[in-house]
């Protein structure tokens, strides 16, 4: 008895032990027989896990202790049952005149067809996918277009998976009512499951039928109603993956395109001039999420309302605190829909559905799933791989799993009936996840910052990914960024701004490589409101320092010297000397971008001292490669290459791989510089392949930049031009404004070696715009030496005007390049 309940209600020995809170042992023994009774709570347990109640509770408990008969529990549950339901029909329902879209889907049917009946088969055709999704239409459409091949009849059974008021069609009335509608007289319909499915087999055999079977619960219900003849068609629709029918092609549905939900739109709402409307009516079939059911219902609202415009309703779905309750048609809502799958789940599943309504971004893996629902990896696994096989989510990607927007919309509703304290303890966990695994990772990624990896004072959690190299690091980083950006706006306002802080400090450098710098810009002041808040003044600096590096990047200089200010002053007094010498160097950073090499340089050296007091060698490293950078820009090149091999030498002894490739590229400049293009070449190659295998976007662009430079030294126009062009892709990409200034001065300089002086003179105009606009005073002294280079052919006074004031930037914040400058006055008498 035991074990045909557990059958029934689809439960395997481990489900039914772990819903009862029993040992597996426990429920084998008693369906072996080798426990005849149970515990009076033993068996209230198993009652409930089996879902049974009233009067089959009680035979269930008595048979269960040994006081009363097993047989009277199916008795009573007999008794206590509904009638069938099952009302198998000769004719299709009605197909849709209009039916839009789902052409691929029906062209891979009608051709797959061919191939299974042609080739002896039963064609078993399973059209999953989720509430609403238009399972039943497809079917109901593809049923009449193929109707034809099956002249021996077409039968339309519901099996009432998820019909409110019914239970799901037991298999053994399915089948007699096949066979009465297949023209069997009732007295000749055996009794039992297996009797009857022998019958329906010998009585369709040789036919050419065409069975459709909707609102499926599952392979059991189908399996025996399949006909064994090989030239008929049987489909399939469920809202669950159908993964245990044998032989049977999967039709998955998935929501309209953009353009076939507009399509749809139009069809329903049967409104004259809503084709002028098309931007508010695209808007109202997004907001529906592209679901089939969303958009007739409100498709029906304009059709029945035409005082209302397709603008006022998208308005009224945009502003809806509760968008599913304006998805609704007299007694039919898409909230009513998703009920019933939600019914399907366990009460554990449950929680966990409900409170994937509380994620902060777009998606979810089993590991932050496990974090929110304070559970197991395993168990939050197996219950997100549950929900996907009821189609109440999707897996886009491996690992990763996404729920539509009215299903979020949907987990949101219910689990705002739960207790708030235990909603808010759930968001919690989810954010000391992010924390916790986001600085682990951010110790894999190189960055020009110590801010990074500080984590939460908080346990970390029960389960996370185990992240050991670079690259694990950046592809968890990659799938998770959304939901970081958003976990460090809910940690800020929410209370948690040591979170906040720690998880925007950790993304800095992942960031800052791949280019996402404005969502760092947001992230960053996002924590240091936070910070300031909390009274955090660590935090504080180290958001400062964090922020001013990222504006030296983007060329807002003034407001990166007074943030970088601001962070060397918090470090001062905190004590901080390693910190205070970093955020000395990006300072220098930020002069040495605006020509001001002597305070570039004082700072470079004011960091050094702090290092070496503190006994950084990171640090030290980090302030040599900065002195290096100055000098050679002031044309000191033996200094320069001095303090770049004493960085080199300890970047490589540290392992920071990051730093090596920094100062590899600076090499390679200085090298250049002092006429040794084979050493340049060398060091540029292998700073490159560094920066690739970092996935670092602008130091791949820095180091083409200065490749590209040394092949146009060398005479290798070719290949100089190809790594310029794509330096200056890159720092376009980035929105690096004065790595795009360089790639184009260097494009213009090539030009004009190549004889090509109008396009010289074209892009160094260009350099020259955005030099000015940026603050760039060498790059602007540049742009005007290349402009006047390329104008000596022709218009010499014009050339001799660049060529002074190119001069007169270079000797005011003095560089070489103005000796440079004047050889080529002297030389052509100018």
């Amino acid at each position: 008895m035991l074990r045909q309940l557990r059958t029934e209600a689809r439960l395997t020995q481990e489900e039914l032990a772990e819903q009862a809170g029993l040992s597996l042992r426990s429920v084998s023994d008693l369906e072996r027989g080798i426990n005849r009774t149970a515990r009076k709570d033993s068996a209230l347990m198993l009652a409930s896990a089996l879902k049974l109640t009233g009067p089959v509770q009680e035979a269930f408990v008595a048979a269960a202790r040994g006081r009363g008969e097993p047989a009277r529990v199916l008795a009573v549950r007999s008794e206590a049952a509904p009638e069938s339901s099952a009302a198998a029909v000769r004719t299709l329902p009605r197909d849709i005149g209009g039916f839009t879209g789902r052409e691929r889907e029906l062209a891979g049917l009608e051709k797959s067809l061919a191939k299974v009946v042609g080739g002896g088969l039963v064609g078993i055709y399973a059209i999953d996918g989720m509430a609403g999704i238009g399972k039943t239409t497809f079917a109901v459409h593809a049923a009449h277009r193929l109707a034809g091949r099956f002249p021996d009849g077409q039968f339309f059974l519901p099996l009432h998976a998820h019909t409110a008021g019914q239970s799901p069609v037991d298999p053994a009335d399915a089948l007699a009512s096949l066979l009465m509608t297949a023209g069997v007289a009732v007295q000749h319909i055996p009794p039992g499951l297996e009797a009857r499915a022998a019958k329906w087999r010998d009585h369709v055999a040789g036919k050419k039928i065409l069975l459709l079977l909707d609102d499926v619960a599952g392979h059991e219900q189908v399996r025996p109603l399949l006909p064994g003849s090989a030239a008929s068609l049987v489909l399939v629709t469920s809202r669950r993956r159908l993964t245990a029918l044998e032989d049977a092609i999967v039709i998955s549905i998935d929501t309209l395109s953009p353009d076939e939900a507009w399509a749809l739109l139009v069809r329903l709402a049967d409104r004259a001039g809503l084709e002028l409307d098309e931007a508010a009516g695209r808007e109202i079939t997004r907001l529906c999420g592209f679901l089939p059911l969303a958009i007739g219902m409100l498709a029906r609202r304009l059709r029945h309302h035409p005082a209302r415009t397709a603008a006022e309703l998208a308005a009224e779905l945009a502003a809806a605190r509760d968008r599913l309750a304006v998805m609704r048609a007299e007694n039919l809502s898409v909230a009513a829909a998703f009920d019933l799958s939600y019914q399907d789940l366990t009460a554990d599943q449950q929680r966990l559905f409900r409170r994937l309504g509380l994620t902060l971004g777009p998606d979810i893996d089993a590991y932050a799933a496990a974090a929110l629902d304070d559970t197991s990896l395993e168990d939050a696994r197996r219950q997100l791989d549950e929900f996907y096989d009821h189609h109440l989510l999707t897996e886009p990607a491996p690992g990763r799993y996404l729920l539509h927007d009215l299903l979020r919309e949907y987990a949101r509703a219910l689990v705002a009936a739960d207790q708030p304290a235990q909603a808010r303890a759930a968001v919690e966990r989810l954010i000391n996840f992010y924390a916790h695994v986001a600085a682990g990772a951010c110790r894999h990624i190189a960055t020009w910052t110590t801010a990074g990896g500080r984590l939460p004072p908080t346990d970390p959690p029960a389960s996370a990914p185990q992240l050991t190299t670079s690259q694990e690091a950046a592809d968890w980083l990659d799938a998770e960024r959304p939901n970081l950006h958003a976990a460090v706006s809910y940690a800020a306002a929410e209370g948690m701004p040591l979170h906040s802080i720690a998880i925007a400090a950790a993304m800095g450098g992942y960031l800052r490589a791949r280019g996402h710098w404005q969502q760092a810009a947001a992230q960053y002041r996002t924590a240091l409101r936070a910070a300031r808040a909390a009274g955090d003044r660590r935090g504080e600096a180290g958001m400062l320092d964090e922020l001013g590096l990222l504006q030296q990047l983007t060329g807002d200089y003034p407001d990166a010297v007074a943030t970088l200010t601001q962070a060397i002053e918090l470090f001062r007094e905190l004590g901080d000397k390693p910190d205070q010498a970093y955020a000395l160097n990006h300072l220098g950073l930020v002069y040495g971008h605006t020509s001001d090499f002597r305070a570039a340089i004082d700072c470079h050296q004011q960091a050094l001292e702090l290092a070496l007091a503190a006994g950084d060698k990171l640090a030290e490293a980090v302030s040599l490669t900065g002195l290096g950078i100055g000098l050679l820009l002031t044309g000191a090149y033996p200094a320069s290459i001095e303090n770049y091999q004493q960085a080199l030498s300890l970047f490589r002894g540290l392992g920071s791989t990051f730093d090596e490739a920094d100062v590899l590229t600076g090499l390679g400049f200085a090298w250049r510089l002092t006429g040794d293009y084979a050493a340049a070449l060398a060091h540029e190659r292998e700073a490159l392949e560094l920066w690739r295998q970092l996935g670092d976007r602008l130091g791949q662009a820095w180091a083409l930049d200065q490749l590209g430079r040394v092949h146009q030294e060398t005479g290798e126009y070719s290949a100089a031009a190809a790594c310029l062009e794509e330096a200056l892709e890159l720092h376009r990409d980035l929105g690096s404004g004065h790595g795009e200034i360089v790639a184009l001065n260097n494009l213009g300089e090539l030009a004009t070696r190549t004889s090509a002086p109008e396009k010289a003179s074209e892009i160094h105009r260009e350099a020259l715009a955005k030099a000015i606009e940026l603050g760039a005073p060498a790059e602007q002294a540049r742009a005007l030496a290349g402009l006047g280079r390329s104008q000596l052919a022709g218009d010499k006074l014009e050339a001799a005007r660049n060529l002074r004031e190119a001069l007169a930037i270079y000797q005011r914040i003095g560089t070489p390049e103005a000796r440079l400058v004047q050889d080529t006055l002297d030389e052509h008498g100018l």
